[in-house]
């Protein structure tokens, strides 16, 4: 697996060269390389999409989920802006993928998963793999994680119509927000939400992209 690991690599390496105007950065960072190269992206998917898992495409999971593509979750872990002993927080757990890609960078996450047979598959692989920085809980993730904020940086890896004001409620000042906003059926746009002194937010729109919708009590 680790050929086909780097063959994955070598393929977002490519995709984030002809995003680079958009992404306001033209390679990854060292450390998020590693990340991408440690995880083994294959555990996280289901037995019958093993053979697929090195493909840099989003997978279906169950419960109506995915696996994000590679490329995605790469930037994204990027965007963050985070390292060795930052917490994160982690709405919409699905496989694990994301959260074990930022735990490999060193970070400890909080994760929530609104499905709860996701939640229990995902917590076991977790835990399996040995990364017990990575905290999974089942519920319903637009309530944040508050007793273990604040965070240095929080990932949404679902479509949200508009930001969770709980969740930038639980970021620090000077920490980054980064998910896709839009309608669930149509075109979302990834974006970087960065918390300012005042409270206040700036906003980046980076690249066009397509997420499952975040369910939940707290969306409309």
């Amino acid at each position: 697996m680790t050929e086909e690991r780097r063959h994955l690599l070598a393929q977002i390496q490519a995709e984030v060269g002809a995003t680079a105007r958009e992404l306001g950065f033209s390679a990854l960072s060292p450390a998020v390389e590693r990340a991408m190269l440690e995880v083994p992206r294959h555990r996280f998917v289901p037995d019958r999409q093993r053979d697929l898992a090195y493909l840099n495409a989003p997978l279906p999971i169950g419960g109506g989920q995915t696996i994000s593509q590679p490329y995605i979750v790469a930037i994204m872990s990027q965007l963050l802006e985070v390292g060795p002993g930052d917490r994160v927080f982690e709405l919409g757990t699905g496989s694990g993928y994301q959260a074990a890609v930022l735990a490999a960078l060193g970070v400890e996450v909080y994760t929530v998963e609104i499905v709860p047979e996701l939640a229990e598959r995902a917590a076991r692989t977790l835990a399996d793999l040995g990364y017990p920085q990575v905290h999974v809980r089942a519920g319903d993730g637009w309530l944040g994680w508050p007793e273990a904020a604040p965070f240095a940086g929080i990932i949404v890896t679902a479509a949200a119509p508009h930001i969770p004001p709980h969740l930038i409620d639980q970021l620090t000042t000077g920490g980054h927000l980064v998910i896709p906003v839009g309608a669930p059926d149509s075109v979302q746009q990834l974006a970087r939400f960065t918390k300012n002194g005042d409270g206040s937010l700036s906003q980046e729109n980076l690249l066009p992209v397509r997420f499952v919708p975040v369910t939940g009590a707290m969306t409309p």
